[in-house]
C-alpha cells in the first residue's frame, strides 16, 4: 500500500465521524441562552456595565464551547 493511499484513508475516516452532543454541550448552549438573554434585559435596562460583559461571555466563550465541546 502506498504512502498516498494510506493518508488519502485517514483522511476519509476523520471526516466521516458524527459529531458528539453530550451534556456538557448542553450546559454550555444553556448558559450561554441564559447569559445572552440577560444581557439584553441588562442592556435594555440602560446597564452600560454588566450588559456588555454578559454578553461578550455569551458569544466569545460560552457558546464556542458549545459547539465546539
Amino acid at each position: 500500500m502506498s504512502k498516498e493511499s494510506r493518508q488519502s484513508k485517514s483522511v476519509a475516516r476523520s471526516t466521516d465521524m458524527p459529531l458528539q452532543f453530550g451534556v456538557r454541550n448542553a450546559i454550555f448552549g444553556a448558559a450561554g441562552l441564559l447569559c445572552l438573554v440577560a444581557g439584553y434585559a441588562l442592556l435594555a435596562q440602560g446597564s452600560i456595565t454588566l450588559a456588555p460583559l454578559l454578553l461578550v461571555l455569551a458569544y466569545v466563550v460560552l457558546l464556542p464551547f458549545a459547539i465546539l465541546g
